[in-house]
């Protein structure tokens, strides 16, 4: 029954509004100030107010009859106004006198009878005097009430409305705490100068960019209102659009905005010229085409994503991408943001429509793809609060190809010192000194999180730190030292066995070198040989490992759990790591007796028996030493002795197991990263939960759509999305919502968050 009544209530209502139409357009041929009047009153009465009846299907009686109302959002019906002067433009420079108050500046329609361009009621931007209006300033530019509709128009307002009105006319029209309603009734006014003067060339070039001026300034104030910004952006387009050189001469940019007609006339034309695209207008046709949407990423960090676009074009299409024109033909349509101007038709002359190509799409999209992964990390870093572009830590993320366009004040004096460092200092430097160079407090100790800044910061500069935990297996000390060297291990270095192998010999060999307090330059530069001389290690590899000996011979030797790692082994393995360590001792060619004193001095801080270092030495050595009074002593030809053979390159078959041995004891141990686990691995309401749930089934909402699903849970859409938010910065460190003009789910943090 009531779905029956419901399709006679539309079937009515849209009868009546027919009638009303064409009633209308009949009486367009009279421009008489009172047909106006006339058409007006009707087509609102009706409009506003539909009463409907329908007759019950169970009985024919006056009282079965079901009575509803219809309620629409049009303004009320025009007041009276005497006024038979005819509606005329005011010049930006025409002063003049309305009802008390002083106009400094024209810029709008004035008079009492203008019709609207679609031939329909009266010019909403119109300002009559003779219509009534409240006293000067005898409302706050805050007030409103009904009669400010969705099409708001002076000839409809209270006097109320109409009296703040022409108080906010009358001011320098920057007031940001007016109602939105009144900012559009002032620009009716220009959409219909800049329509009407399209086939009349009635607005010289001057009042032209005047007006694109205006509209300008209107949206830096009123810019926030996603309705007006919208509507304003169109017209500018428009405007370049009919006058290209006037604002191309001006200097003046067009603000961006989801259906840019500029954009899609400005691609038509580079096109048809032959010319190929470059960077900027190939990122433009992806912020503009329907067949890709730009990512968290590359909203948040819109110059770094261009940046970062451009280089990766630019290395894929040094060329420009060349695109032949298609044979569809461009037309731009123009929808005013007046219901008193008719959609507008643009000519666009004899161009194609490129925008609808989805070919050339397909090849920007994996460029774009990869730019949001690389600035993924650096995007959320952004979206946590108190933070800046400027923070070590944001710069630290940024892809290695936009260091050089940052151009940051602390990479470059960061680049200068290190420098300075590696030439004047053979890059030997304190931690703390290193720190200095950050513009961040000097941390209570140093943890995985600092070691990885510090080797961050290097490599942004192209500079290597020993140690580097990746690969030295020891981690910086906020009381010790470390070594810059040039050029550092890169993005794609990966260390060899023999490195590995290299550098446990390195350790050892500084542990028997410094356990005396001292380095003899002897022991120093067999050590170094065996780097050098080693022809498995690639250039990269024994850079790396000349710094790190230098940084171990100036670190303090730490023994730290060797100990007891040597006890757990068994005979043949305590065999191997004697062999090791006698081997690098007598690697200078000397064996003396300060040499077995350190010998046992080592033996003991890792658990061994000293009293055996004598007998290990002459293990090694009985096949070419000769034993004297004093102590023991080597021929000629140890010197020739090779401490990699003899080391590390013994038959694979046989050591493999004692190598993996080796490197597992002379590891030292990462310290331990305490990691804070939120408290509440939920920390949704069941309302906001339920919201959430909702809108992570797809990426992308329009304001209208989730305006619908908050509303249904109660909730306001800007506080939900902060709380969604909060509770996704507690679990991921990272925000799930975004919302500009549309509402964005980023769809990673999503799958973050199921984990």
């Amino acid at each position: 029954m009531e779905f029956f009544i419901g399709l006679v209530a539309i079937y009515l209502m849209y009868k009546l509004l027919s009638g009303v139409k064409k009633t209308d357009a009949e009486a367009t041929s009279n421009n008489s100030q009172s047909s106006n009047m006339s058409k007006s009153t009707s087509r609102n009465q009706i409009q506003n107010k539909i009463r409907v009846s329908v007759s019950a299907l169970d009985g024919n009686n006056e009282d079965d009859f079901s009575t509803f109302e219809i309620h629409t959002n049009f303004g009320d019906e025009p007041t009276h106004s005497k006024n038979t002067s005819a509606g005329r433009w005011l010049g930006e420079e025409e002063t003049l006198v309305i009802n008390g108050r002083q106009f400094s500046k024209g810029f709008f329609y004035f008079g009492g009878v203008l019709s609207g361009l679609n031939g329909y009621g009266i010019e909403p931007s119109l300002v009559d005097k003779d219509r009534p209006t409240s006293g000067m300033n005898d409302c706050d530019f805050e007030y409103q009430d009904y009669s400010l509709g969705y099409w708001p128009s002076f000839a409809t307002l209270s006097k109320e409305c109409r009296g703040l009105f022409l108080d906010w006319l009358a001011s320098d029209r920057t007031n940001e705490d007016i109602s939105i309603g009144y900012v559009f009734i002032y620009f009716y006014g220009f959409e219909r100068r800049i329509i009407e003067d399209i086939s009349e060339a009635k607005v010289s070039d001057v009042e032209f960019l005047a007006i694109f001026n205006e509209i300008s300034r209107l949206l830096s104030i009123y810019g926030m209102n996603r309705s007006f910004r919208n509507y304003a952006s169109n017209l500018l387009e428009l405007m370049c659009i009919l006058r290209q050189k006037i604002i191309d001469d001006a200097g003046v940019k067009i603000p961006e905005n989801n259906n840019s007609l500029a954009f899609k006339s400005r691609l038509a034309n580079v096109v048809k010229s032959g010319i190929a695209l470059q960077s900027d207008v190939a990122l433009e046709w992806l912020k503009y085409t329907g067949e890709y949407s730009l990512k968290a990423p590359a909203r948040r960090c819109e110059e770094e994503f261009a940046k970062l676009f451009k280089l990766k074009f630019d290395k894929k299409f040094p060329e420009g991408l060349s695109i032949k024109p298609n044979k569809t033909k461009l037309k731009l349509t123009y929808c005013a943001a007046s219901n008193a101007i008719s959609t507008i038709d643009i000519d666009a002359g004899d161009l194609p429509d490129p925008s609808i190509l989805k070919g050339p799409i397909k090849k920007l999209i994996p460029i774009a793809d990869e730019c949001t992964e690389q600035l993924h990390a650096y995007s959320r870093y952004l979206a946590k609060s108190d933070t800046s572009r400027q923070d070590i830590a944001a710069l630290l993320l940024l892809p290695n190809e936009l260091i050089t366009e940052v151009k940051s004040p602390v990479i470059e004096r960061f680049k200068s010192w290190s420098t300075k460092v590696i030439v004047e200092d053979n890059g030997l430097t304190s931690v703390k000194e290193f720190w200095l160079h950050l513009d961040m407090p000097l941390p209570k100790a140093t943890n995985k999180k600092e070691n990885e800044l510090i080797i961050s910061l290097a490599n942004k500069v192209g500079v290597g730190v020993a140690p580097d935990f990746r690969f030295h297996q020891s981690n910086v000390k906020l009381d010790g030292d470390l070594v810059l060297f040039s050029p550092g291990h890169g993005e794609f270095f990966e260390p060899s066995r023999a490195y590995y192998q290299a550098a446990t010999a390195l350790r050892l060999g500084a542990m028997v070198a410094t356990i005396d307090g001292r380095v003899d330059d002897s022991e120093m530069q067999v050590l170094q040989h065996l780097i050098d001389r080693d022809d498995s290690l690639s250039p990269s590899e024994k850079t790396s490992l000349h710094a790190y000996f230098k940084w171990r011979l100036n670190s303090p030797v730490n023994m730290a759990g060797l100990k007891a790692r040597v006890e757990s082994l068994n005979d043949v393995e305590i065999e191997f790591v004697k062999k090791v360590i006698v081997s690098i001792a007598l690697a200078d060619g000397r064996v003396d007796v300060s040499e077995i004193r350190q010998l046992e001095k080592l033996y003991t801080a890792i658990g061994l028996d000293k009293s055996q270092v004598a007998s290990d030495i002459h293990k090694l050595t009985s096949s070419g030493v000769d034993k004297a009074k004093n102590g023991i002593s080597t021929n000629a030809e140890f010197n020739s002795f090779s401490i990699d053979k003899a080391l590390l390159a013994i038959h694979e078959n046989d050591t493999k197991n004692a190598k993996n041995m080796l490197e597992s004891i002379f590891v030292e141990e990462e310290p331990v990263i305490e990691v804070e686990v939120p408290s509440n691995s939920d920390g949704l309401d069941d309302a906001h939960k339920a919201v959430y749930n909702v809108l992570v089934t797809k990426e992308q909402w329009s304001r209208d759509e989730v305006q619908s699903i908050f509303s249904e849970y109660k909730l306001m859409i800007d506080g939900a999305i902060e709380t969604i938010n909060d509770w996704s910065f507690d679990m991921v460190d990272a925000p799930v919502l975004e919302q500009d003009d549309d509402i964005f789910i980023d769809l990673e943090i999503v799958e973050e968050l199921k984990g």
